[in-house]
């Protein structure tokens, strides 16, 4: 059985509920029915949601996962049901997206979502490791929309007219190669890594330079960094040359491993921008909606970010700006 929406709102009328019986009563549904497809959901999600007692049911670490997943996923639909509405009411001529962006997959993943909410619409890409650049584009009019970022809290690319919303935060994470001695940890601090070498991807932000000072901070200095496209980090990766430093969502490749680091000394912020007086509301509003979806889906598919999701979802150490790339 695949997981479906109403599955999860189901999981929530549980628990919000406190028991079978109650939780039956809501959902219209006799207690047996009710108890069979929990079963089923249990099987798909490969665990026990709750726990049984006296006095009704309390959720498992497994079903706490899942409420809290259902708590970003059942509002994100919501809004995106409403968006997609609105957008379906726009004229058919404004349905042509320029769309720019940084490395990662989180482009593609937008770029996906809105073929499915606008089959119609004409898509074209631009891609640039300059997040300025896509700045510049915008203000010239020659994109609609492109996704940047910035290094923890720094300010976005400047340029008048246009405006940024954030998408999401992620910590960023390492990559070593699986057969590296601390693969196996759950999360690495960063003095343990003071004798490698480091790879990344080139950017104009204060990404190098936050790294930098972190690694100060740890009390040493790297000694060395290659700035390089994707495939070739990938590789100096593999082969045990460099610690490559990613966004939690980069995707699983095959002979590395990413890892979170202890304290979360670094963290990256997806930005979505447009220019104020060229965009209609409602269409940016279509856009951000999706890719606030987009990255929910990207992030899901990253195990390791999960974990860490799951561990840090009551503490302060959790990235803050899900909605409400490498």
């Amino acid at each position: 059985m695949e997981l479906e929406l109403r599955h999860l709102k189901t999981v929530r009328a549980i628990a919000e509920a406190g028991s079978l019986t109650r939780a039956a009563t809501a959902l219209g549904l006799a207690q047996p029915a009710l108890s069979a497809q929990l079963k089923r959901i249990e099987r798909a999600l490969g665990g026990a949601l709750f726990e049984r007692g006296r006095h009704g049911v309390r959720a498992t670490a497994l079903g706490e996962l899942v409420l809290e997943r259902s708590r970003i996923v059942l509002p994100a639909v919501t809004e995106l049901q409403q968006e997609a509405a609105r957008f379906a009411r726009s004229p058919r001529s404004a349905a042509c997206f320029r769309l720019g962006g940084t490395h990662g997959p989180l482009l593609g993943a937008l770029v996906d979502r809105l073929a499915d909410v606008a089959p119609d619409a004409r898509v074209t890409t631009c891609t640039s490791w300059s997040e300025r650049e896509l700045a510049g584009l915008l203000a010239e009019g020659r994109l609609d929309f492109a996704l940047a970022g910035t290094c923890g809290s720094a300010a976005p690319p400047g340029a008048e007219g246009l405006v940024w919303r954030e998408v999401a935060v992620d910590p960023v994470f390492v990559m070593v190669p699986d057969g590296h001695p601390l693969a196996h940890r759950g999360e690495v601090d960063l003095t343990e890594l003071a004798g490698e070498e480091w790879a990344c991807v080139p950017g104009d932000g204060c990404f190098g330079d936050c790294f930098t000072a972190s690694c100060a901070r740890a009390g040493f200095t790297p000694r060395r960094m290659y700035e390089t496209d994707t495939s070739s980090l990938v590789h100096l990766v593999q082969v045990g040359r460099a610690v490559g430093l990613c966004r939690a969502t980069f995707p699983t490749m095959p002979g590395i491993v990413t890892r979170p680091l202890t304290g979360t000394p670094l963290s990256w912020r997806h930005l979505l921008g447009w220019h104020a007086g060229t965009q209609p509301q409602d269409t940016a509003a279509t856009v951000l909606a999706q890719a606030r979806m987009a990255h929910a889906g990207v992030a899901a598919r990253s195990d390791s970010y999960t974990e860490w999701l799951a561990a840090h979802r009551d503490t302060d150490a959790a990235p803050a700006g899900h909605p409400g790339g490498l």
